[in-house]
């Protein structure tokens, strides 16, 4: 890694037998460290500058500027997901969310549209220019995300460990959107990411989206601790999903307040023109008028911290 102060060189692979001292004195090194982190390429020991994901239409991601992806669950309409797309965007959000393949635990839920919802998604963002940020779940749907000009793909926290899927995502260069798994440690998620790193794709954006916990009154538990500890641990942008975090949409807001205080570099937030008819999510989906009232604290927020939206 070649940096503005300094060049970093990573051994990968047993280096037991490297002598540190003979290293240490030579004139052009500095300082030597023995790494135990088995995360090399995501580790900031051998990146110490932040990354920043710059999409080709301008958009970036971490370093100070905060991204903000909103839309529905699920894409049911066109005439749904453009309207949330046209309201999202005045209200803020430099990216368009959206799911047109989703998991679900059971086989009898909405499964979305599919190569359809793709389709929907891009008459969405030709009317908007928003990127679009949509989840896949197969190593097969790789050439469709490619061909429809999917934006960011995003793994779900169910496909964190899918190593294969991970492996294949290595080879493309489009960002890749990793979400923590429900029941993983943050190590773990930096693993997944190596995964996908390791294959030679760098533009990995981390996400935290709730844990697991004994507490039952909320959906899952959102660790923003992990979000301050990934920042130390890792050079790679970490956003949070508050929606997914809680469940509750009432909650919503004071959790992504709460994010952009404990330094996410962005927020990825459910929003739906009618919550109480969503095929997926309803309960923690916020209408674009609450989204735009969030994001109007947002900003003097964003102020304050000395970041900016872009």
């Amino acid at each position: 890694w070649v940096g503005t102060q300094s060049t970093v060189l990573g051994l990968l692979g047993d280096t037991t037998s490297i002598d540190i001292d003979y290293i240490a004195a030579q004139d052009f090194v500095e300082s030597v460290k023995r790494v135990q982190e088995p995360y090399k390429k995501a580790n900031r020991k051998f990146h110490p500058d932040n990354t920043v994901i710059t999409l080709p239409t301008g958009q970036k991601i971490g370093d100070g500027n905060l991204a903000l992806i909103a839309g529905p669950c699920s894409v049911e309409t066109e005439a749904q997901i453009c309207e949330v797309a046209e309201r999202v965007k005045a209200s803020g959000a430099t990216f368009l969310r959206g799911g047109a393949f989703k998991p679900r635990t059971s086989p009898y839920s909405f499964q979305g549209l599919q190569a359809e919802g793709l389709e929907l998604l891009k008459k969405a963002k030709a009317k908007t220019g928003l990127p679009i940020v949509t989840e896949i779940m197969s190593i097969g749907h790789i050439p469709l995300f490619e061909e429809e000009g999917v934006d960011i793909i995003q793994v779900g926290a169910r496909n964190m460990q899918n190593f294969e899927l991970l492996k294949e995502l290595g080879h493309i260069r489009k960002p890749i959107l990793l979400k923590r798994g429900l029941a993983n440690t943050l190590q773990e998620l930096l693993m997944s990411a190596e995964y996908i790193m390791a294959g030679g794709n760098e533009n990995v954006i981390l996400c935290e989206r709730g844990i697991r916990t004994f507490e039952t009154s909320m959906r899952n538990t959102l660790d923003l601790a992990g979000v301050v500890m990934l920042h130390k641990m890792t050079h790679l942008p970490v956003i949070v999903d508050p929606s997914h975090a809680c469940g509750h949409a009432w909650m919503v807001p004071q959790l992504a307040k709460a994010a952009v205080a404990a330094g996410a570099d962005g927020l990825m937030i459910e929003v739906h023109n009618d919550p109480a008819k969503a095929k997926c999510d309803g309960a923690q989906s916020l209408t674009p008028d609450q989204f735009d009232e969030l994001m109007g604290f947002i900003r003097k927020e964003v102020e304050f911290f000395g970041k900016k939206m872009n």
